[in-house]
């Protein structure tokens, strides 16, 4: 399971990277994107860690939001995409939910983007691994703005019908 985690998150980190050419990473104060965010999940990174079957849970997220600017540089709309895997889960986990939050580590916060899984479109889990895709999703103005400024400050994590709270969690990262 940790090797397919390995090389998820070094195809997520070769996709971000482009073509093999020389990339500069956009400047948050004036580029509209695509800025990439990781997160490495774990079940251990919950508050509290479930303590039940799928307290083995692991995976990896990335977050790619695009941002649109008005003359003066100031973000006037953003979404992202993202892929999301996770694993070590039983086959019979149902899924209720993807966010981002904001807080620190160990800190729980709101739900301020949702990806908009939910129990009626959960991906299936085959061989304890589920992976699905959601594009488009518009992100609030002023979130986009702090996450650009402090990536460190937000979490990303999973919810299942058994740990409604949380089943996963990692804190962003931005990597480009």
């Amino acid at each position: 399971m940790k090797r397919s985690i390995l090389l998820l998150t070094i195809s997520l980190l070769a996709a971000a990277c482009g073509d093999g050419t020389t990339a500069v990473a956009p400047s948050a104060a004036t580029a509209t994107g695509p800025f990439v965010f990781t997160a490495q999940i774990a079940a251990q990174n919950e508050v509290p860690p479930p303590a039940n079957a799928e307290s083995t849970a692991n995976g990896a997220a990335q977050v790619t939001m695009t941002v649109a600017r008005d003359a003066s540089n100031a973000i006037t709309s953003a979404t992202a995409n993202f892929v999301i895997q996770v694993a070590g889960l039983p086959t019979d986990t149902t899924f209720v939910g993807a966010h981002i939050h904001p807080g620190v580590l160990g800190v729980v916060g709101p739900v301020i983007v949702n990806t908009t899984l939910s129990s009626g479109t959960p991906p299936q889990v085959v061989n304890g691994l589920a992976t699905w895709t959601f594009n488009n999703i518009t992100v609030p103005v002023a979130t986009a703005q702090a996450m650009l400024d402090n990536p460190a400050g937000f979490y990303f994590n999973v919810h299942t019908f058994t740990n409604p709270g949380g089943v996963a969690r990692g804190q962003l990262r931005r990597t480009f």
